[in-house]
């Protein structure tokens, strides 16, 4: 490709996000905070929605994947995020859904770590700086 060459645009970048049980997955990111903008009508995939971020969870799952799979939040407060999701996982049942404690790592960011049901982690950072 040459400096000449028109690049096709794009509006708009999702990951898919696994669930083992979906509908258990569902419930988790909602009460978690995340929007649920819309869930297909096969229940294979739903749009979910935080900050004005988007991706797609979907009713598919594979160990390997999962257990590999990360989401990164950029937050104000890593110890709310660890609070809030604590509090949620102590008061359901959500499979090996886990939290650990905020900790602050070298590159300058407190970090806590949120396991969904299905082990996907989510890494909530809030930058020190």
């Amino acid at each position: 490709m040459n400096d000449t060459t028109k690049l096709p645009t794009a509006t708009d970048v999702k990951v898919f996000v696994p669930a083992k049980d979906f509908a258990l997955s569902l419930e988790f990111y909602k009460r978690l905070g995340w929007q649920e903008n819309f869930v297909a009508d096969d229940g294979g995939i739903a749009e979910l929605e935080l900050a004005g971020q988007r991706f797609y969870l979907q009713n598919y799952y594979n160990k390997v994947w999962a257990s590999n799979f990360m989401l990164h939040l950029t937050v104000d407060d890593a110890n709310a995020w660890y609070q809030h999701a604590t509090g949620i996982i102590e008061n359901g049942s959500y499979g090996v859904a886990k939290t650990k404690a905020p900790k602050e790592e070298s590159y300058g960011a407190l970090v806590a770590h949120i396991w969904d049901p299905c082990g996907v982690l989510i890494h909530c950072a809030e930058f020190l700086s």
